[in-house]
């Protein structure tokens, strides 16, 4: 792809903003004619141990760069990730240690090559200049912000006003990951439109250092499986990409129908008008699995896709119980138990409590019999258990 026009509407599409177009074809113009590649930055903060489908928003992007002949910098925070991006957070998040936020690159980088040319691929670690650093220097990138400017993020400013605690290494958070730009010298740097302030300090911040500010790319935030909120682990909404395939499946076809021409749009680059007439035209649900066999295909290959989709259409369509379930070891046979202590004892329920109330909503069936709070079960060696919509158990003596 020569031509700088067709390469400046490639990467803009399907983006949310980008600052500024015209210096990005100016770059790009500038590689073509002098045939150095443009140093092209993602930095990510390895704050849990995977990546999930929000995320790879962004890192299709990037791949984008990559077939274009840029240099793709994958950047781990292993630094900034031990302060945790404080962007949307209402209070401090937890500090991490060196030693997990190791382990969680680890798996970060190995995920990432799902979707990346691992031979084109450059990986750095922010350690490598933001440990080194003395106190001169660090005075030097703080004077390069004020605290009133600062106080201009809306988690900061909520925060400071509903007098919740600030500490001063989270107010270091934007200036490193700008300082990251400066040791990297990037001349693109991509991310969430939740990333503007960082990515807007980062351009001020190289400015500062005598370098021309980079181009931001803003990427649209997917919303998670509850079709509201935006993707994330802590919210239980997410879709990770190493998760198993039936998982990956079953968790794709519970999004609302809402969501389908969206994520086609951000998560396949697929036309959002041609998806939203099939949902019209065509059962939506149809289409979803359409959605959802194209996705785990991507993630674990067309074989696991075709298994997964198999095995949900037993459970769902065919009304048929999994041949393969986890097995949960009964004291005696039967078992006379209550219901809610029986739901206790299930792998992943917590608590009484919780087992209280999966009971209560309705998401516990024993041999296909919808469970009640009050209920007292004779449960005998072969039965199984149903909780929410795919958590199945056999009991075994």
């Amino acid at each position: 792809m020569q031509d700088i026009h067709k390469q400046l509407d490639w990467l803009i599409s399907g983006t949310d903003d980008v600052v500024s177009p015209a210096l990005l074809k100016e770059k790009l113009e500038k590689s073509q004619a002098t045939g150095r590649p443009l140093t092209v930055k993602l930095g990510v903060d390895p704050t849990a141990p995977d990546i999930h489908l929000g995320h790879t928003v962004v890192i299709e992007k990037l791949r984008q760069f990559q077939e274009l002949g840029h240099t793709v910098v994958f950047l781990i925070g292993d630094m900034t990730g031990r302060i945790g991006d404080p962007t949307d957070r209402a209070a401090t998040r937890k500090q991490l240690t060196a030693d997990e936020v190791k382990a969680f690159a680890a798996t970060y980088i190995e995920q990432a090559r799902k979707i990346l040319d691992a031979d084109r691929l450059t990986l750095r670690y922010n350690s490598e200049w933001l440990e080194p650093m003395q106190l001169a220097d660090t005075i030097r990138l703080m004077g390069q912000m004020t605290i009133a400017r600062l106080l201009e993020r809306d988690d900061f400013h909520n925060r400071f006003t509903e007098h919740v605690p600030i500490y001063f290494h989270e107010l270091l958070y934007p200036l490193m990951q700008g300082y990251d730009s400066v040791a990297l010298k990037a001349d693109v740097e991509l991310g969430g439109t939740d990333q503007r302030f960082n990515i807007m300090t980062a351009r001020q911040i190289q400015e500062a250092y005598g370098l021309e500010p980079e181009v931001g790319i803003f990427l649209p935030i997917l919303e998670g499986t509850d079709g509201v909120r935006r993707m994330g682990k802590s919210l239980g909404n997410y879709v990770g990409i190493s998760e198993p395939p039936e998982e990956m499946y079953g968790k794709i076809m519970s999004i609302p129908d809402t969501l389908i021409s969206r994520w086609a749009m951000l998560l396949l680059g697929e036309n959002r008008t041609v998806w939203e007439e099939r949902v019209q035209s065509e059962n939506p649900r149809d289409v979803k699995a359409d959605l959802a066999k194209r996705l785990v295909t991507r993630f674990a290959g067309e074989d696991a896709a075709v298994a997964a989709q198999e095995a949900f259409d037993r459970k769902f369509r065919e009304h048929q119980v999994p041949e393969d379930m986890p097995s949960v070891a009964m004291p005696s046979n039967p078992w006379q138990v209550s219901a809610i202590e029986c739901v206790a004892k299930m792998p992943d329920v917590p608590s009484k409590q919780e087992a209280r109330r999966l009971l209560q909503q309705g998401a516990v069936v024993l041999d296909g019999n919808r469970l009640a709070v009050t209920d007292v079960l004779s449960i005998a060696a072969g039965s199984w258990m149903r909780i929410g919509r795919r958590r199945y158990y056999r009991f075994t003596v």
